[in-house]
């Protein structure tokens, strides 16, 4: 059995509102104190760690999408620590347009690959679709020979894309959040089916901390295995890094021995027989 494991370490943090400056110290100390450089090939950061989850705050908060400096932090923590970074998501303006957009940075802090959160939160008063453009399509990147599939937040509510990954050959699933305390079930199940039912590993980071004096985010941010189970965590508000070695070997074995995805059926159709009175 070919053995391939990635290290793999995920900040979970409380964002100062607006103050971007502030969150890159915050993240560099943390990282700095958490992760251990030389031993890790993946840093994850959490959804909006720019500038906190305060949708109105957006637009004042927005970087260019060519050359900014959230991406000049970005590359050079992921050169620093010799890992590729999955930079979370920060606001990016973009012809006109704005998007909650993920950077993503190799070993050698060069930018390959973006994606742009497409399933926008806009439910019991917030209103992120007022300010930020959905994203086009999915974004798998290959890190050291692992496909991986990246989603944000409210995403995790919709199987279709975590599926979509899965076909196209993901073994690792990644969901960046500033999730709500008031909304635990949703984040401990819904993180938790999306590992099971694709067979991969999932990292569910999440920000920690206040928001405003009756909003807070949940924390308790996870890595789960393949089958569900719990790797790592952070349980409360904590700030710091969580870090797993992921053996891709396993997984790979353990895919083979329960072949869900070859029973899948080619139509689910729906026939619907209405009530006979």
């Amino acid at each position: 059995m070919e053995e391939k494991t990635l290290n793999i370490s995920a900040v979970q943090m409380c964002a100062d509102i607006g103050n971007k400056y502030n969150n890159f110290k915050k993240v560099q100390y943390l990282a700095e104190r958490d992760i251990n450089n030389g031993d890790v090939d993946v840093i994850v950061l959490p959804e909006v760690w720019t500038v906190g989850w305060q949708c109105s705050n957006f637009i004042k908060s927005a970087e260019p999408a060519e050359t900014n400096e959230t991406l000049d932090f970005l590359s050079e923590l992921a050169r620093k620590f010799n890992a590729y970074v999955l930079g979370g998501s920060y606001i990016e303006k973009n012809n006109e347009q704005y998007f909650n957009t993920c950077p993503v940075f190799d070993r050698n802090g060069k930018l390959v690959a973006k994606y742009s959160k497409m399933h926008l939160y806009s439910s019991y008063g917030a209103d992120e679709n007022k300010y930020i453009t959905a994203g086009y399509s999915p974004v798998m990147i290959d890190i050291d020979g692992i496909k991986t599939g990246l989603t944000i937040c409210y995403d995790i509510r919709f199987p279709e894309i975590f599926r979509a990954y899965r076909k196209a050959g993901a073994e690792l699933l990644i969901n960046m959040a500033a999730w709500g305390l008031h909304k635990p079930i949703p984040w401990e199940t819904l993180t938790r089916c999306r590992a099971i039912e694709n067979q991969a590993f999932m990292v569910a980071l999440t920000q920690s901390g206040k928001i405003t004096d009756d909003e807070w985010n949940i924390g308790h941010s996870r890595i789960f295995n393949y089958t569900g189970e719990t790797i790592v965590e952070i349980k409360d508000q904590n700030e710091g890094a969580i870090s797993a070695s992921l053996d891709f070997a396993l997984l790979r074995k353990y895919r083979k021995e329960c072949q869900i995805m070859n029973d899948i059926a080619e139509s689910y159709e729906v026939k619907y027989y209405e009530k006979i009175h």
